[in-house]
């Protein structure tokens, strides 16, 4: 057996399932590997989708991601997606293929470790074949306790040698010590968090991807319950609260008019797992004159990086609300806070931003991107994943498609990147083929991405309830024309002339529809009552005429 063999067969027992991919000469032995030993390769179109597509998924299992890659362009290739990752703190594993030490002029020859230590993942490397599987392990470990994505670098001479190691079938040796456990809170810092509480008369609880990833829902909500605090969450943490009759949905600029007023009368604001940033916050706008501010994040660097506080603690958010919560229940503490029946009434009938609907029809002919997330939103099935592109567009489906749970939303926007959410749908729906998977995107995302609608064609019946692909096309990038247009972009830069998206659908074996009105949406109703045997793709012409509101306030910190 090679050492790539091994590798292969060491990772898909260590429960590498699912691995995602484009296979070039240096990854094909250990791809084949991981094949023959039981796990599921997809091929993407282009190693960037392949790599948003392996994070989608590990977001969604709560598992390890995998992408395999070439040496050299593969990973460059991949890198956008990986950044991503990186910045989420997702638990991804890349394979990429290495050239070998002494290859000094190949034509291969990057500095893979510098790449990934650039972009905020962690770079290890196959070192020889008697500690392959050790290598393998520590790569393993460090992207599953530290929540952290990991380059796992293949020298091509080191695959092709014989393995020498231990047996790869031995799970001790290759977990090597044990996984450790979330650290406790601090006492002197949780102690001081059930005062903050105790003395708050209005709390306001904001949770995010840190509260998400540590499953935290259950215990801030008995938390919440007990200091009668608010509940709110970062827009990538939506749906972590749904059902709460005091979730306030999402913070910062996606806010309604309702949860921005009470965020901003809040005394206390506690950030659970979340970095409490300019939009989270607005700038802090949203921080009322006197209110205190604590932060939980099991980052101790990211505790006051972008707000000042009045307490850090650093722990795990759902541990640390259990220890608070205990310690308030021991002092049989009980407050009125926040909540009242007239709140959770008015929090019923205001608390979503299709409660809003808009009072009139473009003059351009087109659909207003609100008019068709508010349709889309009646027809729809409740279980639902939604994966969101970045763009002017992005806050009509973040804010108007409801999500059943914190599993229903998949926000690829740690690194801002256009292009990124037709492979985070793909990946979402592979790991929850029991709900309909809803890829929301630009019209610039769109084409940017198109080929991998030929993946998901392909893939077929794996994608389970469906996949339905809904373009917001205005033609143009629309953050540019609205935003930056007067400052110096010409139009003629950031518009385009127009294009058959729907056409582009069909090209790949999709079905497709092209919507100017609300009646043109009798197709996507149509769709849904069919086998959904192959995606859809919706061209959705929507206006230009207004700006996107959450935009006008984020670009005040560029």
């Amino acid at each position: 057996m090679i050492v790539a063999e091994a590798v292969g067969a060491a990772l898909a027992r260590l429960g590498a399932d699912t691995v995602f991919g484009v296979v070039g000469s240096g990854n094909f032995h250990v791809t084949n590997a991981l094949v023959a030993h039981g796990a599921r390769f997809v091929a993407a179109r282009h190693e960037g989708g392949a790599a948003t597509m392996a994070d989608a998924h590990a977001r969604l299992t709560g598992g390890l991601g995998v992408v395999s890659v070439h040496q050299g362009p593969g990973l460059t290739n991949a890198l956008t997606g990986v950044t991503e990752a990186a910045k989420s703190r997702t638990p991804l594993l890349v394979l990429a293929g290495e050239v070998a030490a002494s290859a000094v002029r190949s034509n291969f020859r990057i500095d893979q470790a510098a790449l990934a230590a650039a972009v905020g993942a962690v770079p290890e490397r196959v070192h020889s074949p008697q500690s392959a599987l050790a290598d393998v392990a520590r790569a393993c470990r460090t992207a599953l306790t530290q929540r952290r994505t990991v380059l796992l670098g293949l020298p091509l001479d080191v695959q092709a040698a014989e393995y020498t190691g231990p047996d790869t079938t031995d799970r001790s040796l290759a977990y090597g010590a044990p996984v450790p456990l979330l650290p406790p809170p601090p006492p002197h810092a949780v102690g001081r968090l059930p005062d903050l509480l105790a003395g708050a008369g209005r709390p306001v609880f904001l949770a995010g991807r840190g509260a998400r990833l540590a499953r935290a829902g259950e215990p801030l909500r008995d938390l919440a319950e007990r200091c009668a605090a608010l509940l709110a969450t970062t827009a990538v943490a939506r749906g972590l609260f749904r059902g709460d009759p005091f979730d306030l949905d999402v913070s910062g600029g996606f806010a309604t008019p309702a949860a921005a007023g009470l965020i901003r009368g809040a005394d206390l604001i506690v950030g659970w797992g979340c970095s409490l940033n300019m939009w989270t916050l607005r700038h802090g706008a949203l921080v009322g004159e006197g209110a205190a501010v604590a932060q939980v994040d099991l980052d101790a660097a990211a505790l006051g990086a972008h707000h000042p506080l009045d307490l850090g603690v650093a722990g795990d958010a759902a541990e640390t609300a259990r220890a608070v919560l205990a310690e308030l229940t021991a002092r049989g503490h009980a407050a009125a806070g926040y909540r009242s029946p007239e709140l959770a009434a008015r929090l019923a009938r205001e608390s979503r931003w299709r409660d809003h609907p808009p009072e009139d029809d473009p003059a351009d002919g087109r659909i207003d991107p609100r008019v068709l997330s508010i349709a889309l939103d009646e027809m729809l099935p409740r279980e639902r994943t939604v994966a969101v592109d970045s763009g002017n567009f992005m806050g009509y489906p973040v804010m108007y498609l409801d999500v059943p749970d914190a599993d229903g939303l998949v926000f690829t926007q740690a690194f801002q990147s256009v292009g990124l959410g037709l492979a985070t749908a793909v990946g979402a729906a592979l790991a929850r083929p029991d709900r309909l998977t809803v890829a929301a995107l630009g019209d610039g995302g769109a084409l940017m991405s198109a080929v991998e609608l030929e993946t998901a064609v392909r893939l077929g019946p794996l994608l389970g309830a469906g996949l339905l692909v809904v373009v917001y096309d205005d033609e143009a990038y629309g953050a540019e024309v609205h935003h930056f247009g007067p400052g110096g972009h010409a139009l003629d830069t950031v518009t385009f002339p127009p294009v058959d998206i729907a056409a582009v659908g069909r090209g790949y074996g999709c079905a497709a529809a092209t919507v100017r009105r609300p009646e043109d949406l009798s197709a996507v109703a149509d769709w849904l009552a069919g086998p959904r045997d192959r995606p859809l793709v919706v061209d959705a012409k929507v206006t230009r005429e207004r700006p996107a509101w959450w935009l006008e306030e984020a670009f005040r910190g560029h």
